[in-house]
């Protein structure tokens, strides 16, 4: 029972730290004004017209960090921030977004199959849930333990976005170089934001594993 708590604190503890690293490196970076004074929008566009990709569009949305890229609709959707900012951060998260819709236009390998799994981990995450309260509450330990296979499904489709997302930041550094967005130092912050971005994915995976270790030792107890 110790160890069980132990694991959900040790869960707690990665998310808590992961969002707070990320959180203030945003913060520092979105008050720093960029040499050239891009808008994220313009970043995004100049790097989309390069790789040809004229029919992905940039627009606004709503919210804080909600920045992303919409394989379905080719649409690039920036937060009001990023979208109008001219500091590292906007830059920065917009070039990150554009590494997406690269990675989609050559058939990133890792992203076609994440976008493949996608359906079942909707799937899984609903139903991971229900089997694992059911199966406790009603000491269904063989519907507990699909609960379990369910929660697996959803830590692969984590451990695919690893590579996802750390390879959008690697484009997204190379393009802000290559057109001379930023400044090399303007570049060192650049890198620093989204490698904390990135972590936040490592974070998940690992809270994931702690919280599958958990799960287990909990069938393994109840079967005794």
């Amino acid at each position: 029972m110790l160890l069980e708590y132990g694991l959900i604190i040790a869960g707690l503890l990665i998310t808590i730290v992961a969002q707070i690293f990320v959180s203030s490196s945003y913060k520092k970076y979105k008050k720093v004004k960029t040499e050239k004074g891009m808008s994220g929008c313009e970043v995004a566009r100049e790097i989309l017209d390069k790789h040809g990709l004229e029919n992905v569009y940039v627009t606004e949305t709503s919210g804080e960090l909600s920045d992303h890229y919409d394989p379905a609709r080719k649409v690039i959707r920036l937060s009001r921030d990023i979208f109008h900012g001219t500091t590292i951060a906007a830059a920065s998260v917009a070039a990150h977004e554009v590494g997406h819709a690269i990675q989609d236009k050559e058939g990133y390998g890792f992203m076609k199959f994440r976008s493949t799994m996608f359906p079942l981990v909707r799937i899984s995450s609903y139903f991971g849930y229900i089997a694992i309260m059911i199966g406790l509450l009603a000491s269904m330990m063989e519907l507990f333990l699909i609960g379990i296979v369910l929660e697996v499904v959803i830590l692969v489709f984590q451990l695919v976005t690893l590579p996802v997302e750390f390879d959008a930041s690697r484009r997204a550094g190379i393009e802000l170089e290559e057109n001379g967005m930023l400044t090399k130092q303007e570049k060192n912050g650049s890198m620093k934001m989204l490698k904390a971005a990135a972590y936040t994915y490592v974070a998940s995976v690992l809270t994931t594993l702690l919280q599958l270790a958990r799960l287990i030792l909990i069938y393994n107890n109840r079967r005794k």
